[in-house]
């Protein structure tokens, strides 16, 4: 069938994926001789749907992963998605809501019945995306972070590594700070709050020293805290302080006395020089307050209330209400010595950005995780594992180096439910099911009793630390587990280089004996045209659907990798995209030209063996174009890779050989025509070959 005259993206890339797809082309396994590549996917959100730096990321796996495929090697591209716990629950409570009931209605196992219900009906939206993008990973091979029955292979997986980390003495439970969601009622991590500029007030209040003519001024722009300060610290080396170090002041509105104390932590140049210490309700007094073994008194609940043993004039009240009326009343006191209007960073729920997250003192599970990044950053010191580019090594080693127990418990429902059951004394039982648990508790006890067990659930990043290997049939010792761990190649962003890079090392080498890739590939983050980060805010978010539908998958995907250099943000946007939707149109003019001069494959061509000039000369730019796509694509440089094609493509092979071959296909000799034929065919299959993992 002839080729039409105009090219048309939207009628052709879907419908070529399908075939594709329906082939078979992307599975592992269909060269069990040939030498593995893996990629393990970074596994998006359930929720989720396709964003500007997805596209990236896949884009550039995609390249290797079809760049190895045409060299031969056994490639797989392991597919999947994360259960999502946070975002996941706060989708279908929204639901809920709309219907006028509630997850504590439902109790927990309709609740969960709900989600997965949800699953079923939403769940594929991000990888129907990603099939958009043209993403060749092995679908057939996708896995999810949970499964719906306890026992299956992926929860097993997460099962046995709590397990056996808690007898190893690595899995414990302790009192600490942590981040704390008021509305979900659940701690979150670093990674799900969103520091948000806002205008706030800076409150200066008079603490009065006890048995003294004097005063002391702190300010706050969390005045309700102050119901809970246990000291009032200054700097060792303040001279405005240090005859009032050691002294009691009289915390206002509630008498109590709390002490005066030295601590680097305060800063004479800022402000007054003395800050009020809040231990149950502040990450840096946490420290300050360890440091001098002072009393944590905790005077927010779960739902961010007053509560006792805070004074019974604001017990009850939301935060915000008791701030306006502490405010309030320390004005009426006189002990408001002045407000100042600022603008601070305020911690948020990354999700919605509504909800204030508070510090919150509260009993949870943690591993320690100090234990565990030894190992892990010795496989990088031995170069078992490489980041690139290297200098990202150094942020590796700065967080591993400096690495705090990690808090891996949630208050959700939706999540691995922690294997941990208590007996009637509250003695506690770990193991991987509720038999054995019974089995350790009639041991323990010398007879049968009633296990009550642990409601809380994992943080999702616990599960995903596991997806090198949960993903090949770990627990269980399969064929694919041996052929394909360690991987090869895991790409991914800067920004989770902690929360999941590290933690994958770190559970690879302790539960498999080796990192669990090769190399660490790190790409950089998508601006949008004038190098802004993008935010709602700013309205200059690009949507990779939005551009595919107006210029193609191909454009897409090619204009990322030719802005895909080392440690320089890509830019993109419509103007970045257009250029390379024309240069689809370049191509497909080329073959056009080709098909209307009867150039056409010719079985036993040898390009070694042309004598026109003109085709010597496209042959020896051809391989130098090969040579330059391979280097690079072998060198993660995917940048030069694209712009070597592009170029080659577009100046040597359309603007010059084309037109240097018109004369000979019109006036040539027969011999002449059907060499310079069959070699315009072979070059332009040489083109669609080093454009392949592109586009």
């Amino acid at each position: 069938m002839p080729i039409d005259k105009t090219f048309d993206h939207a009628a052709i890339e879907q419908a070529l994926y399908a075939r594709w797809e329906s082939s078979g082309a992307f599975k592992a396994g269909r060269r069990p001789n040939a030498k593995p590549f893996t990629i393990m996917m970074p596994p998006p959100n359930v929720t989720g749907s396709l964003h500007i730096g997805h596209a990236l990321n896949h884009t550039l796996q995609d390249i290797l992963a079809r760049f190895e495929r045409m060299r031969g090697r056994d490639v797989l591209w392991q597919p999947g998605t994360d259960h999502a716990g946070i975002a996941t629950q706060l989708v279908v409570e929204r639901q809920l809501a709309e219907q006028q009931t509630s997850r504590q209605k439902l109790g927990r196992d309709e609740f969960l019945k709900r989600v997965w219900d949800w699953k079923k009906i939403s769940g594929d939206t991000i990888t129907n995306q990603l099939r958009r993008l043209g993403v060749t990973c092995d679908w057939s091979r996708e896995r999810f972070t949970m499964d719906r029955e306890e026992g299956g292979q992926m929860s097993r997986a997460v099962l046995k590594t709590f397990v056996k980390l808690y007898k190893e003495g690595l899995i414990y439970k302790d009192t600490r700070l942590v981040n704390w969601d008021p509305r979900l009622q659940t701690s979150v991590s670093e990674l799900e709050v969103e520091n948000i500029e806002v205008d706030g007030n800076l409150w200066h209040i008079t603490y009065p020293v006890d048995g003294a003519p004097e005063t002391i001024t702190v300010a706050t722009t969390r005045p309700e805290t102050t119901l809970g300060d246990t000291a009032v610290a200054v700097h060792p080396t303040d001279a405005r302080y240090q005859h009032l170090v050691g002294k009691m002041v009289r915390l206002p509105l509630t008498g109590r006395l709390i002490p005066i104390v030295a601590d680097e932590y305060s800063d004479p140049e800022k402000g007054s020089g003395a800050v009020k210490i809040t231990p149950a309700h502040d990450f840096n007094d946490y420290e300050v307050g360890r440091r001098h073994g002072l009393a944590a008194i905790q005077i927010l609940d779960k739902q961010g209330k007053i509560c006792a043993p805070a004074p019974d004039a604001y017990l009850g009240l939301d935060r915000f209400e008791a701030r306006k009326k502490i405010v309030a009343d320390l004005d009426g006191i006189g002990l408001l010595e002045k407000v100042e209007k600022v603008r601070h960073a305020v911690p948020h729920d990354e999700k919605t950005k509504t909800v204030v997250i508070e510090p919150f003192l509260t009993e949870q599970w943690y591993l320690n995780a100090a234990k565990l990044a030894g190992p892990a950053m010795e496989a990088v010191r031995s170069g078992q594992t490489r980041f690139v580019p290297d200098n990202w090594e150094k942020t590796y080693f700065r967080w591993m180096e400096n690495i705090l127990p990690w808090c891996i418990s949630r208050q959700l429902w939706w999540g691995h439910q922690i294997p941990a059951w208590y007996g009637p004394d509250s003695y506690v039982f770990v193991e991987e099911t509720e038999a054995q648990a019974l089995a350790a508790a009639e041991k323990h006890y010398g007879k049968p009793v009633e296990l009550t067990r642990d409601p809380d659930v994992l943080d999702t990043w616990f599960s995903s630390g596991l997806w090198p290997y949960s993903t090949l049939g770990w627990p269980d010792e399969t064929p694919e587990l041996k052929r394909y761990y360690p991987g090869d190649v895991l790409v991914t962003m800067f920004d989770i280089i902690f929360f999941w890079v590290a933690r994958m090392m770190m559970f690879g080498v302790n539960n498999r004996g080796a990192a669990p890739f090769h190399t660490v590939l790190i790409h950089a983050r998508v601006v949008d045209e004038k190098g802004q980060k993008m935010s709602k805010t700013r309205g200059n978010v690009v949507d990779p659907l939005t551009l595919i539908d107006q210029f193609g998958t191909d454009a897409v995907r090619f204009s990322l990798a030719m802005a895909a250099a080392p440690n320089k943000d890509v830019r993109m946007g419509p103007t970045r995209v257009e250029p390379l939707r024309n240069f689809g149109t370049k191509i497909w003019n080329a073959a056009r030209f080709c098909e209307m001069n009867q150039c056409q494959r010719v079985a036993g061509y040898d390009p070694a063996r042309v004598g026109e000039a003109v085709n010597k000369w496209i042959v020896a730019e051809a391989a130098q174009a090969q040579a330059r796509v391979t280097q690079s694509l072998e060198s993660f440089r995917f940048n030069d890779a694209a712009n070597a094609a592009y170029e080659f493509t577009w100046n040597v092979f359309c603007d010059w050989y084309l037109e240097f071959i018109k004369p000979v296909l019109n006036d040539g000799t027969d011999a002449a025509k059907a060499e310079t034929r069959a070699t315009a065919a072979w070059t332009l299959d040489q083109i669609l070959t080093m454009l392949h993992p592109f586009m």
